[in-house]
């Protein structure tokens, strides 16, 4: 994907696909410096779309314990795993968002998540970002299981949108073959690792990036420079 190095005129439109999963603590804190940034730039205007990327998509029924699948997975220590888990916390409270390290003791199988956030998505942008916020503080502020039909459904309502419709695409396979089908276009675009932010279908910043870092980016692609 290119680089940022464009000459826009001042107020256009910038696309935003954010890849991501809801269990992904980076994520989390790359989102929230992606919408401070959009907040600081009058004017801009941002299509903001969520696509589904599952960090642990073998995972059943009940998830897994969290600490035990990071130190495997990453070859982490507990002093690693604590530390790693202090940089999120102070990160996010820089943020405005609160990681709950008590809480967030397991990893969920997120699939069904991504469905609602595809549903969500055919609502409109603002619903499905109204559902994205609330299944990630669900999980990390709350430590719910984010895979639970009743959990979900309840945090659908949390966001303001019709629980009885999430209830049925649960209880359906409703929007399974077309997030398999976006995580796969994803994968072979070669996104491997979350999030990964792409800009105007082109330009990739990966990683919690700093507010300032999104907020130069949004505004090199708007043409919105600095008051």
């Amino acid at each position: 994907m290119g680089d940022l190095s464009t000459s826009p005129s001042a107020g256009q439109p910038v696309r935003v696909d954010f890849v991501s999963d809801v269990v992904c603590p980076w994520c989390a804190i790359g989102l929230q410096s992606l919408l401070t940034a959009a907040e600081r730039i009058e004017g801009l205007q941002l299509d903001l779309h969520f696509q589904p990327f599952e960090l642990d998509p073998e995972l059943g029924a009940g998830g897994e314990d969290l600490q035990q699948r990071l130190m495997r997975k990453y070859g982490m220590s507990a002093a690693q795993y604590k530390a790693s888990g202090e940089t999120i916390r102070a990160r996010g409270a820089e943020l405005g968002f609160t990681f709950d390290l008590d809480k967030r003791t397991r990893s969920f199988n997120t699939f069904n998540a991504h469905r609602l956030l595809h549903w969500a998505g055919e609502l409109g942008a603002p619903a499905q970002l109204r559902l994205k916020r609330a299944l990630l503080e669900a999980y990390f502020t709350e430590g719910l299981d984010v895979s639970d039909h009743a959990q979900l459904v309840a945090i659908v309502a949390t966001a303001g949108l019709e629980a009885a419709q999430a209830q049925t695409v649960l209880e359906s396979d409703q929007y399974v073959e077309q997030v398999r089908q976006d995580e796969a276009r994803w994968r072979q675009a070669g996104i491997t690792a979350v999030p990964s932010v792409v800009f105007n279908q082109q330009h990739l910043l990966q990683g919690g990036q700093p507010v300032e870092t999104f907020e130069q980016a949004l505004r090199q692609l708007s043409g919105i420079a600095a008051a």
